[in-house]
């Protein structure tokens, strides 16, 4: 029969130890004097002071009535070394190192890191990256610890594939997604890699995009990676299930709180019958129908939307109703992580202060606003819990990011030449939530330099300051047989009069200065020479659509702005556009139409050929700035018009070419003329025939759009189908692609 060996020691004997203590080593083991310990009280023991993570060896050896520990303490760390990385230097990687010189070496601490290490290869897509952590012994029981890394290649998304969708390409939702799959452009383009955690945006973003047209059933399945044969990219599958397209039904308001009565709040639906089911709308009616409740004097009022799917006929009814929600108050809101920024700037995107009540849609709306800054990398709103359960604070924790920048540029044109450009902008000046940008431009004929400053938020009220200065002045060339100077200061103030809609209100001081004419220019140029001063106010009413919804399908844009001189010339300005877009054909397809035109009414005298209409290549395409409107036939100069219309219609298209090269086609249709002058014959009777008539050009062309890094990039190729023998037409046209 097997007897259980115990043990019972008086004496602990610690032999081994240089930096620690041996009274630690033995309280450690936690081993007491003369009680009898079986062999498995000993086992463990020992597991404790092997598992402090001190000593690289432990062993226990009873003697008699003494147990010796001896043992062999980790080695300290001398230096960390990283060897091999070619890609990442160390300043990107050390910082994430737990490990560190002068401390005690611990082989999981540095297992962890080499996995650490790999991981932040991975997210720039070389999966297949390895590190392996190493020591090399030194005297005094020191180590240097080296990580050896194999960077591997980038493994990148070599296509991105749907399953399940109908109603949108996979061409259409590749450009929802924030994955993006390779293309020649790969050593620029950073989301060509697979970033898990990045996939999780990507799901959300595709929810967002679906439910905002009406397919609220609509959910991803499953994303799934799968390694090419080559084992150099990823095959990334999106598996979606869309489900049925709905749009609302009937829609109607109702109250269960006592005194208020529904039918007010029925002129705040936005959600109208007929139309593509959206969250937006829904929240939309919300908002308004819970502001209208507050400035009726009832307080904790929200609007529960109860919802009925009608499958039969794709309709969803609504029945916005009024409830009695409950009494909470916001306690305090806590803002951290802005170092630049100022408290007031983020807090001046809540609705909500200390001891207003607590709305949780606005709080997620004012979240919107903060981010939409573009001041903060990352921006969490979060509440929870105050002092007392009607008390509920609001927590705002911020990551900055850069909001400066400063260019240098060059470009060519070919009536002004080459020319060099300097800008210098700051979107967030001293921290204030400020826009300050400055620009210089010189060319071979002409020079400019301009100063804007913003104040979005006057007096802490949705007020705007703007502040424009800006000198220009030309010189004679081949295009203009005269100089110009003009010197232009404009502050302004804009504010919201609307849900979309602002009006801006300005006053100006413009000197202008027309000099060096040619003796052969044009008697009616040379009837505006000298030096003018004027000033006046103006207006410019906005309406805006375009910033509404979740990658919005259709937008309209409405400006109308007026401009009242006096000084030496009177004259009122008139300017107007009005552009709509959509989107058809499963979202493939982009439409727009627009629609522009200016005016210059004298007051006092003829007008000035700097006060007329040259229409840009942008405004009327297939032109010359000054090739089209009225003109000296004499002497061919360009005169300007007071009067300008042109209608833009075009559209925008895939062309078959995979997306991640970031080209798409396009083809418009220009119509419009430049018209009028006060002035005919400059003064001189008899003067050169001139032609100020309202005659059409007419223009068809297809355009080239190319996404790079340095921007969206639009190549026109125009072909004019009607226009004047004069008429100075431009076949070609290079620009920075803008939306209406």
């Amino acid at each position: 029969m097997a007897v259980a060996q115990d043990f019972s020691f008086s004496t602990v004997r610690v032999e081994g130890t240089q930096r620690i203590e041996p009274g630690t080593v033995a309280s450690l083991a936690a081993i007491e004097r003369g009680q009898a310990l079986t062999a498995g009280e000993v086992n463990a023991a020992l597991q404790r002071v092997q598992n402090s993570g001190l000593f690289e060896t432990v062993e226990f050896i009873p003697q008699g009535g003494t147990l010796l520990i001896r043992v062999v303490e980790y080695p300290t760390i001398n230096r960390i070394n990283i060897e091999g990385n070619r890609r990442l230097d160390d300043d990107r990687l050390l910082p994430v190192l737990q490990s560190q010189s002068r401390r005690v070496y611990s082989p999981a601490t540095a297992e962890a890191d080499a996995r650490r290490l790999a991981e932040v290869y991975g997210a720039g897509g070389r999966l297949a990256a390895t590190v392996t952590p190493r020591i090399i012994r030194q005297p005094d029981n020191r180590v240097d610890l080296v990580f050896e890394v194999t960077e591997g290649r980038v493994v990148e998304n070599e296509r991105i594939a749907f399953v399940g969708n109908q109603a949108f390409s996979d061409r259409r939702l590749r450009g929802v997604i924030d994955t993006k799959q390779a293309g020649f452009l790969r050593q620029l383009i950073q989301r060509d890699t697979l970033v898990p955690e990045r996939l999780a945006f990507d799901r959300q973003l595709l929810t967002d995009f679906y439910r905002s047209r009406g397919y609220v059933d609509f959910e991803v399945v499953d994303i799934t990676s799968e390694v090419t044969r080559e084992r150099d990219g990823n095959i990334l599958t999106v598996q979606v299930r869309e489900g049925q397209q709905y749009r609302f039904g009937t829609v109607t308001a109702a109250s269960e709180v006592p005194g208020l009565d529904a039918a007010p709040f029925g002129r705040s639906i936005r959600a109208r019958t007929g139309r593509t089911y959206t969250p937006e709308a829904l929240d939309e009616t919300i908002a308004r129908m819970e502001t209208e409740a507050s400035r009726q004097g009832f307080d904790f009022v929200r609007v529960d939307p109860r919802i009925t799917r009608n499958p039969a006929d794709g309709t969803i009814d609504v029945a916005f109703t009024l409830v009695r929600g409950q009494r909470v108050f916001v306690e305090r809101i806590d803002i951290s992580g802005n170092q630049t920024t100022l408290d007031r700037v983020v807090r001046r995107q809540f609705t909500s202060v200390e001891g207003d009540p607590f709305n949780p849609r606005e709080i997620r709306e004012s979240a919107a606003r903060i981010r939409a800054l573009g001041f903060f990398s990352n921006a969490q709103v979060d509440s929870r819990p105050g002092s007392s359960p009607d008390q509920v604070i609001v927590d705002v924790n911020l990551e900055e990011q850069p909001t400066g920048a400063f260019s240098f540029g060059v470009s060519f044109a070919r009536q002004s030449g080459a020319a060099f450009a300097v800008s210098f902008s700051e979107r967030n000046f001293l921290g204030r939530g400020q826009t300050l940008r400055l620009d210089v431009t010189t060319g071979v004929d002409n020079a400019e330099a301009s100063v804007t400053f913003v104040e979005p938020s006057l007096l802490g009220r949705d007020l705007e300051f703007r502040f424009d200065g800006s000198y220009r002045e030309t010189t004679d060339s081949e295009f203009v047989p005269y100089d110009t100077s003009r010197i232009n200061i404009e502050p302004s103030l804009a504010f919201p009069v609307g849900e979309n809609s602002r009006l801006s209100l300005s006053a100006f001081v413009r000197s202008d200065s027309i000099k060096g004419i040619e003796p052969d220019a044009s008697a009616i140029i040379a009837a505006d020479e000298g030096d003018v001063l004027t000033f006046g106010l103006g207006y410019t009413y906005t309406f805006d659509t375009r910033r509404s919804g979740f990658d919005p399908n259709s937008g309209v844009l409405v400006r109308f702005g007026q401009q009242f001189a006096a000084g030496d010339t009177s004259y009122v300005r008139t300017s107007a556009l009005a552009s709509a877009e959509t989107r058809v054909l499963g979202d493939e397809v982009t439409l727009r139409a627009t629609l522009e035109g200016g005016a210059v009414n004298m007051l006092d005298g003829d007008s000035r050929i700097t006060d007329r209409f040259f229409p840009s290549s942008s405004t009327f395409r297939g032109f010359d700035r000054r090739g089209v409107g009225p003109r000296d036939l004499a002497t061919g100069d360009a005169l300007g018009g007071n009067y300008f219309a042109v209608a833009r219609l075009e559209a925008d298209f895939p062309l078959g070419i995979p997306e991640e090269y970031g080209i798409s086609g396009g083809v418009f249709y220009d119509i419009g003329s430049v018209w009028g002058l006060d002035n005919t014959d400059g003064g001189i009777a008899g003067g050169s025939p001139v032609d100020d008539s309202l005659l059409t050009r007419q223009v068809v062309g297809v355009s080239l759009f190319w996404t790079t890094p340095l921007g969206p990039l639009r190549f026109n190729f125009t072909r004019a189908l009607e226009l004047e023998d004069y008429d100075n037409e431009q076949t070609f046209d290079f620009t920075i692609s803008t939306r209406f």
